[in-house]
Order: C-alpha cells, then sequence, then structure tokens
C-alpha cells in the first residue's frame, strides 16, 4: 500500500482534533494525606479540557492509594474533575485518564501500559485558577507527567504547566 502524501503535519492534526498542549516537562510526585499538588494554571478566561491524561513515570506503591484531580478558581470553590480511582502498583507507562463527565472516576490502568480508553468527544470547562492532583493515602510514592489538551474559550485564556 502506497503512503499518502500530505503537506499537513502530525501536530497540525493533533492541533486542529485536541486543541492546544500543555505538560509537564517531568513527573509530579504524587501528594500524600490529601495535599494537592498544582499540576497546571489556567489564566486569562475559561478554556474546554479535551482531554487529559497522566503518564506514570516512577512506579506508584503504598497501602491503595487513589487518585482524583481538583480544579481550583481564583474565585469560587474548588470542584473534583473525578472521584478517585485507585492507582495501586501503577507500572511505569501506566496511563491515567480524566474522563469528560464530572463525577465520574478516574480512568485508570495499572498494569497495561500499551493503550487506554480515550475521555471520549467533549470536555469539561474550567475556570482561571489551578489544576491539581491528591491523593488520601499518608504513605503513596510515585509521580506522574501529565499532558492537557485544551481549547480556549475566552480569547486571552492559556494555560501553563507546573
Amino acid at each position: 500500500m502506497a503512503e499518502i502524501v500530505t503537506n499537513v503535519t502530525a501536530a497540525q492534526i493533533r492541533h486542529a482534533a485536541l486543541g492546544f498542549r500543555s505538560q509537564n516537562a517531568a513527573g509530579k510526585t504524587i501528594p500524600q494525606s490529601a495535599a494537592l499538588t498544582t499540576i497546571f494554571t489556567v489564566s486569562g478566561g475559561r478554556i474546554m479540557v479535551n482531554f487529559l491524561y497522566g503518564l506514570v513515570t516512577t512506579v506508584v506503591a503504598g497501602t491503595t492509594p487513589a487518585l482524583k484531580l481538583t480544579a481550583t478558581p481564583t474565585t469560587g470553590t474548588a470542584s473534583d474533575m473525578c472521584t478517585t480511582g485507585v492507582i495501586t502498583a501503577a507500572e511505569v507507562g501506566s496511563m491515567l485518564v480524566v474522563p469528560v463527565v464530572k463525577g465520574s472516576a478516574l480512568i485508570v490502568e495499572t498494569a497495561g501500559s500499551g493503550s487506554q480508553t480515550g475521555p471520549g468527544l467533549g470536555g469539561q470547562v474550567v475556570a482561571p485558577g489551578t489544576i491539581a492532583q491528591t491523593s488520601a493515602a499518608a504513605d503513596v510514592t510515585g509521580a506522574i507527567q501529565w499532558f492537557l489538551f485544551y481549547v480556549p474559550l475566552d480569547d486571552a485564556a492559556r494555560v501553563v504547566a507546573s
């Protein structure tokens, strides 16, 4: 089968389909005992999160650690973007996906790093503020690199990885 030649790059297709991308430079240590660790800062306006996923970079250990993500607006009250997903023994390369629907559990695959379910079409609207990860386990260890694809809903909206 012949290769299809096109002037469009993979980055241009990804940008058109998913929006802008922001990502952490390296894995963020998973916080212990309900502490929040900021992974992204939203400024200048609201965004629509099209796809937010984490890639485990250091094996997760601890007594039944569970993880969730929380959006904390500059003005207003924090809101969980998902309910906790158990991440016990997540291997390096495991992917965690934030669901489209608030109140749904974090999509977790701890042993199969080959593929993961995507969140579906649509997304969550996030106000200016922060997006953070939190775990309730006091002894959790491990690290996750986070990737966020978003569309600005307000002209000045942007995201910076923490």
